[in-house]
């Protein structure tokens, strides 16, 4: 069973209608925001218990930065490979293992209008507690697909009329420079390494963002904001 923590999470998951097994408010925790949750619960018939909030910081496993709710629900469904593509714009992941750096990457890619994001099985972070938090809501909205082979997957997605859109320090040519294909996949490496030599080798494109002073690059999260909103003005989506 899922920890959901904090109101963001908790409340998206309700809304989607996810299956949760109770919900704890802190006593003494009040405002519109817990009341929504309150009516929430009510209005899906889910149980609600308010607990003092050092049950909540048990539950939270040990974090008070649950903004008094937290949720026990079913664990996040992975969505399946040919689910996602008949998405405009895929996020493909290649080892990003900063559960922070994860749940922003979901959230930028919902804001930017992302259909699915791809991660992979082994070597790189799930979906668990800390992502869900850092993605504020955002996990209920983004498909998730996870497999064994990212290399392999891209050439899938080629095949189903995809191009590929690597992000690397090393790019020939800027990301402002880039004609986004109506069906695209943006494809981020991991932190420290960025893209596996055989990522990289199946990109269509590699993209740089073109930096000042001596730091070659963006953190992973930043990055893929940076291009996400180009994609969505360059696509018309603003």
């Amino acid at each position: 069973m899922a920890v959901l923590i904090g109101i963001h999470p908790v409340r998206e998951a309700l809304l989607a209608g996810r299956p949760i097994d109770r919900v704890l408010v802190a006593k003494g925790a009040g405002g519109p925001r817990i009341q929504e949750i309150v009516d929430l619960c009510r209005q899906h018939k889910v149980a609600l218990r308010f607990e003092p909030r050092e049950a909540l910081d048990r539950s939270a496993g040990g974090t008070a930065r649950h903004q008094g709710v937290v949720a026990f629900a079913a664990e996040k469904r992975y969505d399946t490979f040919d689910d996602i593509l008949a998405q405009e714009l895929i996020v493909v992941l290649d080892g990003v293992e900063d559960p922070h750096n994860l749940g922003a990457i979901l959230r930028t890619a919902s804001a930017a209008g992302a259909g699915a994001v791809i991660i992979p099985e082994r070597r790189a972070v799930g979906v668990n507690e800390t992502v869900a938090k850092a993605a504020a809501g955002a996990l209920e909205h983004v498909p998730i697909v996870r497999v064994t082979n990212i290399a392999q997957s891209l050439e899938k997605l080629k095949k189903s009329g995809f191009w590929i859109y690597g992000l690397d320090e090393r790019g020939e040519r800027n990301y402002t420079e880039a004609a986004f294909d109506p069906k695209s996949v943006l494809v981020l490496g991991a932190e420290g390494h960025g893209l596996h030599d055989n990522v990289r080798k199946g990109c269509d494109f590699l993209l740089r963002i073109p930096m000042s002073g001596p730091i070659p690059s963006l953190n992973v999260s930043v990055a893929a904001g940076v291009v996400l909103f180009d994609w969505k003005r360059q696509r018309g989506k603003f």
